[in-house]
């Protein structure tokens, strides 16, 4: 594609790669006149400007010169400012080699001529600078001089070596790119030399035997060292020819395509597949040198290309200098031309913008240059793509941590043939967070080996922090016996010790029998017990008899005898005064325990109150008890009150924060086991609620000891980022050792229900996977969830497995999507209930698209089997007839949106059938056989021939064209006007087709033919609404192709019915049915059209292929007649 171009008769130089923008030096050419004879001469520097649509370009610089130039180079040599350093160096007509500043150019000046020389004797043809070192460079003209220019020391250049003979002109002299001592030479008679400047000789000679070579130009190969091509002049021999100089006797290829010789070549340094050439011929082909193939021609004018040039910088952009005096500069990637055409139309009109051609003083509006129907142009880019768009490595993460390398390996360059390099992709896996996945390793150990409580306590040790320690205390507690008692001890109370400062308060010393009595006193005085009673029965027993060998009846003898005068009791007076204690006297005479009661309260004899009170009932006591509680505001009376009443919630609820322990261990003392998990949830909330970290730790802890795993985990992340891979494993640590606690506790799995906890889940087990522990996280994953994002983060943790999953004996998961084949596969199961038939013709598998019908041939014989997309023969199955079959029900699916048993023109001009044909199938063939309607099998070996049995018959000749339908029994024919009216009658079948008397069946089905439902009243309106449509274009239609066109509409829109009959479409389709009825009834066939369009792009199209197309038709023919 050409990008710019200029109008000049000279030689084009680049510049170097490092400066930017690109610009191109033109200098006048040699040899070369144009229509007006100009002989000056001058040098020229253009900014190549891509942001300007236009071709033109800008002038930077220009500079008269004295000689017209036959090679001009851009050396990368010296700095400069504006992107615009190097050298530019010209080679004569005169043998003048000259150096410029391209920056003195530009800036014009005084001093643009660096250095001049006239060593050359003639024209200098060929110039070119070494790749390695910018400032050598090599120069070539008559007399086979060849000269090393070195640009620090420009007067005293050296030569390769001895001229060689005979003398000859130097056409071209080219530095090998891999090596940079090695310069070789090229003769317009065909010969090549290569020279070694460490030896000062030439160490090669090529040349073509044929003679007729006449070298217009040579490169060396840009990677591999030992290969150079040469490009022929001659018409009778326009090549190009790659020699090796490992094998140089003779050319290691030669390209052939050009008509007459070349003028000019140029090999791609960025990509070395890729060659340009450009011939007498008016062609500029670029080529594969390897392949030998011309990947690419260039749209060019009708002119003589005797310049070809890549540019440094920008590896798709060339230039190429005609001889009808036009420098262009063309794109190998194609792209389009419609700036170009509006630039120049543009143009155009502008340029009548202020003509006043009559004279009257009034400027002419602008010029409206009428313009074509706009015609976007594109170029086509390269066959293939070049090198730097290639990517020479990549990669890419895949699911599961995976990490997916490639890299273009290089070719051997000992190897003078292209040998095919193996490409390897590397599957990796990538480990970013490996103490992550050491503690899942450890923790999926624990939870798979039930040693959780050694897990707790390890992580006790390893904890950071004193709270840390203390949760993992509190569920290390879970797993053991009485869990009460020790949650008491973490929070500091303990039994032992409270009785031990209560023995300390009351003057006790307490003794570890935990009681609060003295052992050493009460020895002591059980010890002086039993001395005085061995000192005062001393008289009376026996000495000999030891304590425990006295009988019962000296235990009662032993009894003092009571007195036989007993002292009277002391008596005391009843009150019955109209004071207090009367009342209370008289109230307890008569049992009034109440008003007792009252009266002591009234009195402040508060404990002779709740003595009464027990005696007075249950009922009464816990009065007395709340009176009293309300009266004794102190300290501890809330407590008191809580464990008199058993009311726990006033403490959880009314306690103080910094109280929390002492509450949560009322609530383990005292609290009801089905009350208890909510009293702990109810203070946890309260601590959660201050939304400090110190009391959601201590909220956390309340949520340990009720077992609520869902808000443990809110708690923990309220002041956490759970998006941080170990604090989110500290997360999932405490979630599941709590959860396999509760477990325990129950007995019984715990589900994830909530949604929070699900997200935390799922998001640790997509870090697992994104670690490649793809088993692991699948463990994670909540089993019962529903969620879309769940879902399919177990469908692909599954997947990703491979084979291992299904190795387990998992069955895969429930996919959230609809699983599409994109190739040939199993048949949808039908909708209708089939119909027990023995006859069951093979039917092809509906893949992407439903292929053509099968439709019998002339000959009798099918036809060809329709290959399925991936290029294997469709795969077949069992069709079974259906009753709704037979009538006008829902078509199958075909190809081109047609039902089967449509009567319109079937694509391809393909003979019209009616239903499909439903031949009897033979029984199943052996192995080594075909079936009539097989496809071709593909079989290594030479296919068998059938074994023709000796009862065959030949078929039939065709006497009358073949009809479609259901093949019946042929044995008893009707006259050729009764037949294909009557569906009920027999029909023809295709003669030699394979048939079998229990077709007969087919036959036993006409009340299910005939019946038909009633459309549903809300869908009566769009049967009234077409068919009034149908009639009235018919009405107004005077076309007969229109009408036919109509009558097919009024037939097929009977399957739009039956569906609607069926109940068989969505409310999508019937959605979009209704809008268009309500559109057709308003004549808006416009609107009515693009409903049409979105319903067929939103739903599927094997619904709706029966109907919609043919609405279309309707539509549009309503509103082409304005009916």
């Amino acid at each position: 594609m050409r990008l710019k171009e200029i109008q000049r008769t000279a030689h084009p130089a680049w510049s170097p790669a490092p400066h930017h923008p690109i610009c191109l030096a033109l200098g006048t050419s040699a040899q070369q006149l144009d229509a007006s004879f100009n002989t000056t001469a001058a040098l020229e520097i253009f900014q190549v400007d891509f942001a300007d649509p236009s071709l033109g370009m800008k002038l930077k610089g220009s500079l008269p010169t004295s000689n017209r130039l036959h090679s001009l180079v851009w050396v990368n040599f010296g700095e400069g400012e504006d992107g615009l350093g190097g050298r530019l160096i010209g080679g004569s007509d005169n043998g003048t080699v000259t150096v410029y500043s391209p920056e003195a150019i530009v800036t014009s000046g005084a001093e643009a001529i660096i250095g001049q020389s006239d060593k050359h004797t003639g024209p200098v043809r060929a110039l070119d600078f070494n790749p390695f070192q910018s400032n050598l460079l090599a120069s070539g003209a008559n007399d086979s001089e060849i000269y090393i220019w070195d640009l620090n020391n420009f007067s005293n250049p050296m030569t390769p070596g001895t001229k060689s003979q005979p003398p000859e002109d130097i056409s071209v002299v080219s530095w090998n790119r891999q090596v940079q001592h090695i310069l070789a030479s090229a003769n317009p008679s065909g010969k090549a030399v290569v020279w070694d400047l460490r030896k000062n000789e030439p160490i090669i000679k090529i040349s073509d035997h044929s003679n007729r070579m006449h070298c217009s130009g040579m490169l060396w190969h840009p990677e591999v060292a030992t290969q150079l091509v040469l490009a022929s002049e001659d018409d009778r021999m326009p090549v190009i020819q790659m020699w090796d100089l490992r094998f140089a006797t003779s050319p290691l290829k030669v390209l052939e395509n050009h008509t007459r010789g070349l003028l000019s070549i140029a090999w791609s340094q960025a990509d070395p597949e890729l060659l340009l050439s450009s011939a007498k011929d008016n062609r500029i082909l670029c080529w594969n040198p390897n392949t030998g193939e011309v990947i690419y021609e260039l749209p060019t004018t009708n002119q003589w290309c005797f310049d070809i040039q890549w540019c440094p910088r920008n590896p798709a952009l060339l230039s190429a200098a005609s001889f009808d005096g036009w420098i262009s500069v063309y794109s190998v990637m194609g792209g389009s031309l419609e700036a170009q055409q509006q630039s120049r139309a543009d143009q155009i009109s502008s340029s009548f913008d202020t003509m006043d051609p009559f004279g009257t003083g009034q400027v002419l509006p602008p010029l409206q240059v009428p313009q074509p129907t706009p015609q976007t142009t594109l170029v086509a880019p390269l066959k293939k793509p070049p090198k730097w768009v290639r990517r020479p490595v990549g990669a890419s993460f895949a699911f599961g941590g995976k990490l997916i390398t490639f890299e273009s390996p290089k070719a051997p360059v000992q190897s003078p043939q292209p040998v095919p390099v193996p490409r390897q992709v590397f599957v990796s896996q990538v480990t970013t967070e490996t103490e992550l996945l050491q503690r899942s390793r450890e923790l999926q150990a624990a939870l798979q080996s039930g040693s959780l409580s050694d897990y707790c306590q390890a992580k006790i040790h390893k904890a950071p922090t004193d709270s840390e320690q203390d949760i993992w205390r509190f569920l290390l507690v879970n797993f053991e016996d009485e869990a009460r008692v020790k949650f008491l001890r973490l929070l500091g109370f303990s039994k032992e010790d409270l009785e031990r400062k209560i023995s300390t308060c009351l003057g006790k010393n307490l003794q570890p029998n935990g009681h609060g009595v003295d052992a050493n006193d009460l020895a002591e005085k059980i010890q002086l017990l039993s001395t005085q009673r061995s000192e005062e029965s001393g008289d009376e027993v026996d000495c000999t008899k030891t304590p425990g060998s006295s009988s019962p009846s000296d235990f009662f003898s032993q009894i003092p005898p009571q007195p036989q005068d007993k002292e009277k009791k002391i008596s005391f007076p009843i009150p019955v005064s109209a004071d207090a204690d009367g009342l209370i006297s008289q109230a307890l005479l008569v049992g009034n325990f109440e008003g007792a009661v009252d009266l002591c309260l009234n009195e402040g004899r508060y404990a002779e109150a709740i003595l009464l009170a027990i005696s007075g009932g249950q009922e009464l006591l816990q009065k007395t008890q709340q009176t009293y509680l309300e009266k004794q505001r102190n300290s501890i009376s809330m407590l008191i009150s809580s464990v008199v009443t058993q009311n726990w919630g006033d403490i959880v609820q009314s306690c103080a924060l910094d109280n929390w322990k002492e509450a949560l261990a009322a609530l383990l003392t005292y609290a009801h086991p089905k009350e208890f998990a909510h009293l702990c949830e109810t203070l946890g909330s309260r601590l959660e609620g201050e939304r400090t970290e110190k009391r959601c730790l201590q909220a956390c802890l309340c949520y340990i000891c009720s077992g609520n795993i869902e808000k443990l985990v809110e708690c923990w992340a309220l002041q956490r980022d759970c998006s941080s891979p170990l604090v989110l494993e500290d997360l999932v640590e405490k979630m599941m050792v709590l959860r396999k606690s509760v477990e325990r506790l129950r007995n019984s799995e715990v589900a994830v229900q909530s949604p929070v906890l699900a997200d935390k889940l799922t998001h640790y087990a997509g870090l697992l996977a994104s670690q490649g522990s793809l088993a692991t996280a699948l463990s994670y994953l909540p089993d019962t969830s529903d969620q879309a994002c769940i879902m399919m983060m177990r469908d692909r943790l599954f997947h990703a497995q491979g084979e291992g999953g299904a190795a387990g004996g998992q069955q895969p998961p429930p996919c959230p999507y609809n699983r599409v084949r994109v190739t040939g596969g199993d048949p949808a199961p039908a909708q209708a209930p089939a119909v027990p038939v023995q006859a069951q013709p093979p039917t092809q598998t509906p893949g992407p698209y439903q292929p053509p019908l099968p439709v019998m041939s002339v000959g009798g014989q099918p036809p060809p089997p329709v290959m399925s997309v991936g290029g294997q023969p469709p795969m077949t199955t069992v069709f079974t007839p259906q009753a709704a079959a037979l009538s006008r029900g829902p078509p199958p699916p075909s190809y081109g949106g047609l039902p089967p048993s449509s009567p319109a023109p079937p694509p391809s001009g393909l003979p019209r059938t009616g239903l499909r044909p439903a031949y009897p199938q033979h029984p199943a063939t052996a192995p080594g056989q075909d079936g009539w309607n097989d496809p071709p099998a593909v079989r290594g070996g030479s296919r068998k021939k059938k074994v023709v049995p000796d009862n065959y018959t030949p078929p039939a000749p065709i006497t009358a064209p073949v009809m479609g339908g259901f093949p019946m029994e042929g044995h008893h024919h009707q006259p050729q006007g009764q037949q294909g009216h009557d569906p009920s009658r027999t029909q023809q079948f295709p003669p030699g087709a394979p048939q079998e008397p229990s077709v007969q069946l087919l036959q036993a089905l006409p009340a299910e033919r005939v019946e038909q439902r009633e459309i549903p009243a809300e869908h009566m309106v769009l049967k009234q609404t077409f068919d009034s449509l149908v009639q009235r274009c018919q009405l107004a239609a005077q076309d007969p192709q229109t009408k036919r066109k109509l009558d097919d509409a009024s037939k097929r829109l009977g399957y739009l019915y039956d569906k609607l009959r069926e109940h068989s479409l969505s409310n999508n389709i019937l959605g979009g049915l209704h809008e268009i009825s309500r559109c057709v009834a308003g004549q808006n066939y416009q609107r009515g059209l693009e409903v049409h369009t979105a319903v067929v792009t939103s739903s599927n199209f094997s619904e709706i292929q029966a109907f919609m197309p043919i609405l279309k038709v309707v539509m549009t023919i309503a509103n082409k007649l304005g009916v």
